[in-house]
């Protein structure tokens, strides 16, 4: 294969949230990266022009190299804001390797291990009404399988009431959907380690098909003590970014699914890597991808290569899209097409995804400012959200 010279590094910041990457070989072959944080788009941002020193003029062909030096030559590593930058590189670097062999990710990292992948799409969570239409909505589109928080605001040691509350739209989509739904509730680390057992309590009669951040990460030694406590598959690991990061709770057997998100855990290279480790403790991945579409691409290459792959979160008409949703950037829609639940292998080299850089351009202009909401409980004090 002959060498590819990396010329030039193109940045979109794009509504609702999101931060496209675009690298370009002096031979005319683009790659197409989404490296963001979610409410930190313009630290990422910063972080790739930093990092671009290292990679201008150097061959797209050596991406491991390029993310050993990226990940190891700045001294400090890990973290966030550094492994999103990384991850949106790596995988515009795969993408570019894939066109310049006319062949898709997945048949470079070792060929498809499947024809189709599982898909969810979230739907809320809030509020009863909304659960129920979404949950139709999503249906009618294809998913067999959804995901919705499972609580809003919660306070250290909440009322009974609160507790109550929890399970209410996890029974009412049980009783309309029977069992021909699978549903995920997310916890997103609102819940603090007092509570979780009296929730899981509350919501177990129903058969969630998983319990996602049921602590935040930095409490993930709290998980010994839920995981041995409920049948109900444990997940976390969005807000891991590396297989570092996985090792501990993979090694002392704390989670049954764990969901690694290709724009924040090092891209293509390094999710492949942490789904090889988790596949040895017989854990399944599921990638979280709340992000645009390229992010869901990148994680769709790792599922098709990935035997311990269980399922595919897409953010198709996630309320943080109002105005613009997953494929609106997209010139070939009809390969995310979800069919009885899933997602048909791609065929088109590279990452499988045709950018629309004129419409890139457009919402360049507009750009987005987007940053979490900050929540409170009704005696002031900052709830997680």
């Amino acid at each position: 294969m002959k060498s590819l010279i990396i010329e030039n590094i193109t940045l979109y910041k794009v509504p609702p949230r999101w931060l496209f990457l675009k690298i370009t070989t002096k031979e005319g072959i683009i790659g197409w990266g989404e490296p963001v944080v979610e409410g930190k788009a313009a630290t990422v941002e910063a972080c790739v022009k930093e990092l671009q020193h290292y990679i201008i003029g150097k061959s797209a062909n050596n991406i491991e190299d390029i993310w050993q030096v990226l990940y190891r030559g700045g001294f400090y590593r890990g973290g966030p804001i550094l492994m999103s930058a990384l991850s949106g590189i790596d995988q515009a670097l795969w993408d570019i390797k894939g066109k310049a062999l006319g062949v898709p990710v997945y048949e470079l990292l070792g060929g498809a291990v499947r024809h189709k992948m599982k898909m969810y799409c979230w739907i809320g969570g809030d509020n009863p009404d909304v659960v129920l239409e979404q949950a139709h909505e999503k249906a009618k589109q294809g998913y067999q399988a959804v995901k919705m928080n499972a609580t809003g605001g919660m306070d250290w040691i909440s009322s009974l009431k609160d507790i109550k509350q929890v399970a209410n739209n996890i029974k009412l989509l049980r009783e309309t959907f029977g069992n021909d739904l699978d549903i995920g509730l997310d916890f997103h680390g609102r819940i603090h380690k007092g509570m979780v057992k009296r929730l899981i309590d509350e919501v177990a009669p129903y058969h969630p098909m998983f319990i996602e951040e049921p602590v935040l990460s930095e409490n993930n030694d709290a998980l010994e003590h839920i995981y041995s406590y409920t049948s109900i598959p444990i997940a976390t690991g969005e807000r891991l970014f590396s297989r570092w990061d996985f090792k501990t709770i993979l090694h002392r057997g704390l989670v049954d699914i764990i969901q690694p998100d290709l724009s924040h855990a090092g891209g293509i290279s390094e999710v492949r890597r942490i789904a090889a480790m988790a596949e040895a403790y017989d854990v399944a991945i599921a990638p979280h991808c709340p992000l645009g579409p390229i992010s869901l691409a990148a994680a769709l290459q790792v599922d098709f290569v990935s035997a311990n792959a269980c399922i595919q979160e897409s953010s198709l008409g996630i309320h943080y899209n109002q105005g613009f949703d997953l494929l609106d950037y997209v010139s070939n829609p009809e390969d995310f097409d979800v069919k009885d639940g899933y997602v048909h292998l791609f065929k088109k080299p590279g990452l499988g995804v045709e950018i629309n850089e004129e419409k890139l351009k457009e919402a360049h202009k507009i750009g987005h400012n987007w940053s979490n909401p900050i929540w409170r409980g009704k005696d002031g004090n900052f709830t997680e959200w």
